[in-house]
C-alpha cells in the first residue's frame, strides 16, 4: 500500500515529472500531440514553485510514495481545495488533479490518493466534492465512476493547440 502525505517543496521536481508523464500518457490521442510534446517537467516545476509561493487557502497537495521506497520519491499526486465554480456551495470541495506514474496505474496508488483526498475534505467540513474530466478520457471516467462519482450535467470546453475538448463535471457526496 502506498503511503500518502502532504507534498513538500522537495517533491516538486518528481511531481512535475509524473504530471507531465501522466498527461503525455493519458491524453495521447485526445489532446493534440504537439501540445503534449511541448510539455516539460522543468517548465511545470517552475510554475508549480510559483504557485506554491502564493497563499492558497484550504488548498492541499498530496503525494503517494510506494511502500518500502527508502528515498520517498512520489509516484502519485493529487491536489484539492474549495470548488472554483462560482455557483458552488461553500461546503463543496474540488479535486483539481490526480495523477499516478503511468507505469503504476492500476496498482492502488490513485485509489489511495483519492481516499486520502476525501478524508482531508471531510476534515475541512466539505460535504461534497467535484472534479472535471475530459469527456474522451474513458479510463479516468471509469475510475471516478467506480469511486462513486457521477456526471452532474455540467460541461466546459478547453482549447489545446486550436483543438476544443469538452470536460464533464463529476460529483460525489463525502
Amino acid at each position: 500500500m502506498p503511503q500518502v502525505r502532504e507534498m513538500t517543496t522537495a517533491d516538486i521536481d518528481a511531481v512535475s515529472a509524473l504530471r507531465v508523464a501522466g498527461w503525455q500518457s493519458a491524453y495521447a490521442g485526445i489532446v493534440p500531440q504537439p501540445y503534449l510534446d511541448a510539455m516539460t517537467a522543468e517548465a511545470d516545476a517552475l510554475r508549480r514553485r510559483e504557485r506554491l509561493a502564493l497563499p492558497r487557502p484550504r488548498t492541499t497537495d498530496l503525494v503517494a510514495v510506494a511502500d518500502g521506497d527508502t528515498d520517498g520519491t512520489p509516484v502519485g499526486w493529487a491536489c484539492l481545495g474549495p470548488s472554483r465554480d462560482e455557483a458552488a456551495r461553500p461546503d463543496t470541495a474540488e479535486l483539481y488533479a490526480l495523477y499516478t506514474r503511468p507505469d503504476l496505474i492500476g496498482t492502488g496508488i490513485g485509489r489511495a490518493l483519492l481516499t486520502a483526498a476525501h478524508t482531508l475534505a471531510r476534515t475541512q467540513h466539505f460535504t461534497s466534492i467535484t472534479l472535471w474530466v475530459l469527456d474522451a478520457n474513458h479510463p479516468a471516467r471509469l475510475f471516478y465512476e467506480r469511486a462513486g462519482y457521477r456526471p452532474d450535467g455540467a460541461t466546459q470546453d478547453d482549447v489545446y493547440a486550436d483543438t476544443t475538448l469538452t470536460e464533464l463535471r463529476y460529483t460525489s457526496a463525502l
